[in-house]
């Protein structure tokens, strides 16, 4: 059964179509309803039939942002409605994507001339040609299948935090193992906060802006962009950031099967002890287990920056904050570090009081996620245990105090810098010319676009004659405020008026 037919049989009974429409849909529906095809949903079917009613696809269609990246210009009416239609069309596309129907289907409904929604692509044909109408819809449904098959359908808020929370479950059962991954697990986690702030899984957010979040460089970020987080499906950028606008980007489900493999196996150096119970079972087996959360809480922190506890700390209290009580042996699999890592970084923590160790088992202090820790019983105190008194008093130890403070103050340099190169190109500014007169060195300003003198401006972009304060007919004020000057006889091509500017430019500067 055609989707044109299901839309039928949707709107039979509202009265929205004619009545032989309804009559040859639902004949129709009954003929080929064991094939178990699916009908349109109300809203779609509104979009195909009656068009963008309501205006929901209309935002940002008719307007833009002017130079100045600050105000909002019109669009010409043909370009905004074009705009508009292209939204109109994909909607359509993504709702027959998303019930398996195929590209002809989408073709029909568009190409339909009751259906106010494909509107846009029969003018393409009025103007154009069939066949790039046809050539225009295959785009379309092209975008349309990719974004389907790589997002998921939100139908209510609710369903938003169930996505995200099932999302942050797997993110913390995936196997982080390496440096560079640890790092992307803190990456990761800056993305998830601003998802959860946005309402869902595509949202916002600059690089300085998540490096600040996640407590790394720009450099790393943008190497574990490009090298994990990319690759894997966990991240999409949907657009670029401009201006003052970031990125939107649009969080995936990683790999299709994620890297459950035993650290254990490949980094244990000697074989487990299968007395100990080390053999791991199908009741036994562990899997990579962290608390998000508390990384989260934790990694923008001084104490966590390099050269301090860094990423491994982070998963290693993640893990134990998730599962306490664990040997080394668990920690390899469930922090997805390796065995001499383990060590290492249970060495250091233990040296701040942070982690107990009762056997073979640790475990977090009482007050480690707040940075305090514990000493050692008076019988097996250790000279080399300092206990923390915060995490502010752990990044004075490495050294690292002020990282995150200078990180910030760079950034915000940064954007002063890129924001003044912004408005000056607003402002149309050229590059001043450096000129030598009498034996010295002369700046000469380029002209501004505002420079043009009050008393030269007239009614409605009119230019008035200096000398007698008469309108000028020959000259105009252009919408970026240079002079224009029009004269009847003026039949120069484009290429001779570029090369008359050229020449103008290189004599005002040798006048200069």
């Amino acid at each position: 059964m055609s989707l044109k037919a299901l839309i039928t049989v949707a709107h039979a009974d509202e009265g929205d179509i004619s009545a032989n429409h309804s009559q040859a849909g639902a004949t129709r529906a009954t003929e080929r309803a064991p094939l178990g095809l699916c009908q349109l949903p109300r809203a779609a079917a509104d979009l195909v039939l009656l068009g963008d009613l309501t205006g929901r696809y209309a935002a940002g269609s008719y307007s833009k942002l002017g130079p100045d990246r600050r105000t909002v210009v019109r669009r010409q009416d043909r370009q905004g409605a074009a705009d508009h239609g292209h939204r109109i069309t994909a909607a359509i596309a993504c709702h027959v994507a998303r019930l398996g129907g195929s590209v002809d289907q989408l073709t029909r409904l568009l190409m339909h001339p009751d259906h106010e929604g494909g509107r846009l692509a029969r003018t393409i044909a009025l103007r154009s040609g069939q066949a790039r109408a046809y050539d225009y819809v295959h785009r379309v449904w092209t975008n349309a299948c990719t974004t389907v098959s790589s997002t998921v359908a939100v139908e209510s808020r609710q369903h938003a935090h169930e996505d995200l929370a099932a999302l942050r479950g797997r993110i913390e059962t995936t196997a982080w193992s390496g440096r560079r991954r640890h790092t992307a697990l803190r990456i990761l986690r800056a993305h998830l906060n601003f998802a959860e702030r946005a309402g869902g899984r595509q949202h916002a957010a600059s690089e300085r802006q998540t490096a600040e979040e996640a407590g790394v460089s720009r450099q790393s970020l943008r190497y574990v962009y490009e090298a994990v987080l990319k690759p894997l499906g966990w991240l999409r950028r949907l657009r670029v950031g401009h201006g003052t606008e970031g990125s939107v980007w649009y969080l995936g489900d990683g790999p299709e099967q994620s890297s459950r493999s035993l650290s254990r196996i490949r980094t244990t150096q000697c074989p487990p002890d299968q007395a100990l119970g080390e053999w791991s079972n199908s009741e036994t087996s562990l899997t990579a287990d962290v608390d998000s959360t508390v990384i989260g809480r934790l990694m923008a922190h001084d104490a966590f920056a390099h050269r301090g506890l860094g990423s491994s700390a982070l998963v290693v209290i993640g893990a134990l904050h998730s599962r306490p009580d664990q040997t080394v042996t668990e920690l390899t699999v469930t922090a997805s570090v390796s065995r001499a890592t383990a060590y290492r970084t249970l060495h250091r923590l233990a040296a701040s009081g942070l982690v107990l160790r009762t056997d073979q088992v640790w475990a977090l202090a009482p007050g480690a996620l707040e940075g305090f820790g514990i000493g050692q019983p008076p019988g097996d105190a250790d000279p080399e245990v300092q206990p923390a008194q915060g995490w502010n008093d752990i990044s004075d130890r490495y050294g690292t105090t002020g990282t995150a403070a200078h990180r910030k103050a760079l950034h915000a340099d940064e954007r002063a810098v890129y924001r003044a190169a912004l408005k000056q190109r607003a402002e149309h500014r050229n590059k001043a010319t450096v000129v030598v007169r009498n034996g010295q060195y002369v700046l000469v300003p380029a002209p501004r676009a505002d420079e043009i003198p009050v008393e030269w401006r007239g009614p409605r972009g009119a230019v008035l004659d200096p000398t007698t304060g008469r309108i000028d007919p020959e000259w105009r004020v252009a919408s970026d405020g240079r002079l224009i000057l029009i004269t009847p006889a003026d039949r120069r091509s484009h290429d001779e008026l570029v090369a008359t500017h050229a020449a103008a430019v290189l004599e005002g500067r040798y006048a200069a």
